[in-house]
């Protein structure tokens, strides 16, 4: 398997006139023990389809291709277009040139199951994975490199410091786990911040699970507020609702199991 190197991908860009765009957070991988251990995570043994958000320079693209997977791979930035053509020529790769923060994937992707492979974008990865896990229950893995600290809220478990709504919702739809961690020089450029890559398989949410993230929103939203004020504003006598359940009225939001958030909503 052939992944590009610091100095490829900066000859790539150049001789197409680019350079990494610091507004759309572009840090491009190139370590090709990273791709490899990505690539392993995605589909196990099998190949299968995989869309991949974020697609940058194409090593993780033409990585994932050339391990058998049909590749579905977006780009927000066009001007990478014709680096990506070069990149992924011959290969079962499919561009879209559209901004994946605004795509309907439980739409947009037929048939399935789906893995979302993705080195994402700092300020859209917790919107988008929270989206998919909600929305399109086609995508059964995820194997995504953000920033550290949100790799750690997805799989963080209740009363921890990390705990919070991406936990929830990573907790009711999917087992979620820490995978490794990525340092920064292993991009171009490398960010001020360390990596990381979470891995969430799905499990089936029960039907009560957009009332328990919603429930879970509000408490959160108010965090520092005991559970019978902060959901005061979603639920008639918080206090006897929780008491029901065998929740204490006084506990905070980040005291409460993705599974006794749906107790709640039940």
């Amino acid at each position: 398997m052939t992944a590009q190197t610091r100095s490829e991908i900066a000859a790539l860009l150049d001789k197409h006139g680019l350079a990494p765009i610091h507004r759309l957070g572009q840090h491009f991988l190139a370590d090709a023990n990273i791709t490899r251990k990505i690539v392993g995570l995605a589909g196990d043994s099998e190949p299968g389809l995989v869309v991949e958000v974020g697609a940058g320079t194409g090593t993780l693209t033409r990585a994932l291709a050339e391990h058998g997977h049909r590749v579905v791979a977006y780009e927000v930035d066009r001007g990478l277009q014709a680096v990506l053509l070069e990149v992924t020529q011959g290969a079962d790769v499919e561009l879209r040139f559209e901004d994946a923060s605004n795509v309907d994937f439980g739409i947009a992707l037929p048939g399935g199951p789906w893995a979302m492979v993705a080195n994402l974008p700092y300020n859209v990865g917790t919107p988008l994975v929270m989206d998919a896990l909600r929305h399109a229950p086609q995508i059964t893995r995820f194997v995504v490199m953000v920033q550290k600290e949100v790799a750690e809220r997805f799989a963080a478990a209740p009363g921890s410091a990390d705990y919070g709504l991406p936990s929830v919702v990573a907790g009711i739809h999917s087992r979620a786990h820490l995978a490794f961690s990525v340092p920064p020089q292993v991009f171009f450029p490398p960010p001020r911040v360390e990596s990381a890559v979470v891995v969430l398989d799905r499990r089936e949410a029960p039907p009560a699970s957009e009332v328990a993230i919603e429930l879970a929103r509000a408490g959160f939203g108010q965090r520092r507020k005991m559970l019978r004020r902060s959901l005061s504003g979603v639920l008639d006598d918080p206090a006897a609702h929780l008491t029901q359940r065998g929740i204490d009225p006084t506990a905070r939001a980040e005291e409460l199991s993705p599974q006794q958030w749906l107790s709640l909503a039940s």
